[in-house]
């Protein structure tokens, strides 16, 4: 086992990634594999709780997100990148992990209750959609991971893989019911208790000016966008202020325009910033449309040379030995994990090794 820290995270392939990926979970990804032991996930399984019926489609989606991590830059000689229902460990866990939890608990997931609501199912949905919840918590803790790159929306996710973890580690480890999460590898349990990392933006405002960017919601910026595409995004922004002329007196409050969320997040001059939020709160001769030029010109610089790194990667065959490599990567790791497993729940009876062909 890699004395580095291990990081799982990943994406459910409903579409080409977007720059409220990047700055949520993408960015930290590309920052922790210079230093840790990544695996990167595409849970086309999950893909299939509101998609069954569309498996081509999750299968070409498959292709595309992994092709756009490489464009952002997560490097496949220092992460993982590998696609869920390649490797046979992380349904086992699942079946195994959905024992330790209760019903009721797993339904009181805030994030899945949001997730019901935004994808008007009410009570229209397939018994598999909680149970992604704790497959979830399969797909971190087959890792052993210690640390979960997401936004601030997946938190409520980690905190059940976290009861989860701790559950088993009691049950079949004799970890002591009240042990420090930090002490539990040391004990020995099988799992450690994995802590979520936040980005530094948990949460993009779309370019509806008002809910969460979203592929569901058509409100995003794809990292394939062109540059005047997002030029025509970015100024179709509704920002509550676009009827105000640059000269209107009073002060005028920027934190209730989402323009300003992209402008601190991806303007990196700081006096730049500064010197554009002091004119429009005194109404300096600055508007709307101002400020969108400047957003846009930082975005497009943003993903040009993601543009170019994704060109090295169009041929689909370059995309699949990509992650096929990262997929024998994961099932290697995480078949140790279900040997520990295994070994300490009684399932345990014969040796396998796995391989693909």
């Amino acid at each position: 086992m890699s004395e580095r820290q291990r990081i799982l995270t990943g994406d459910t392939p409903t579409g080409n990634l977007h720059i409220g990926h990047w700055v949520g979970s993408v960015k930290r990804r590309v920052q922790l594999q210079e230093k840790h032991e990544c695996y990167f996930l595409i849970a086309n399984l999950h893909a299939y709780t509101t998609r069954a019926d569309s498996p081509m489609d999750v299968h070409r989606d498959c292709i595309e997100v992994a092709r756009d991590a490489l464009a952002m830059g997560v490097d496949p000689e220092k992460a993982a990148i590998f696609l869920q229902s390649e490797v046979p460990a992380l349904s086992e866990l699942t079946y195994l992990f959905a024992m330790l939890l209760p019903f009721n608990r797993v339904m009181r997931n805030p994030t899945l209750k949001d997730e019901l609501k935004i994808k008007g199912l009410a009570d229209n949905y397939s018994f598999g959609f909680p149970l992604y919840t704790v497959g979830q918590t399969a797909d971190i803790l087959a890792f052993r991971a210690h640390s979960v790159p997401v936004g601030e929306d997946q938190v409520p996710h980690l905190e059940l893989t976290r009861e989860v973890a701790r559950r088993f580690n009691k049950m079949y480890c004799g970890v002591p019911d009240k042990a420090p999460d930090e002490e539990h590898e040391s004990l020995g349990g099988v799992f450690p208790i994995p802590v979520a990392d936040v980005g530094k933006v948990g949460r993009l405002v779309g370019t509806d000016g008002q809910n969460k960017m979203s592929k569901s919601l058509g409100n995003t910026i794809h990292v394939i966008d062109t540059a005047k595409k997002v030029k025509k995004k970015i100024g179709k922004i509704y920002t509550g202020q676009d009827s105000r002329q640059p000269n209107d007196p009073g002060i005028v409050d920027p934190e209730k325009n989402p323009l300003f969320q992209y402008l601190d997040v991806f303007v990196e001059d700081e006096a730049t910033k500064v010197d554009i939020r002091d004119r429009y709160e005194r109404g300096d001769n600055i508007g709307d449309g101002e400020v969108k030029m400047l957003v846009a010109d930082a975005i497009n610089e943003l993903l040009e040379p993601m543009r170019e790194r994704r060109l090295q990667y169009e041929d689909d065959a370059v995309v699949l030995e990509v992650l096929r490599s990262g997929t024998a990567r994961a099932i290697a790791s995480t078949e140790e994990t279900m040997q520990m497993v295994k070994d300490v729940a009684g399932t345990g009876f014969f040796k396998r090794t796995l391989t693909l062909a």
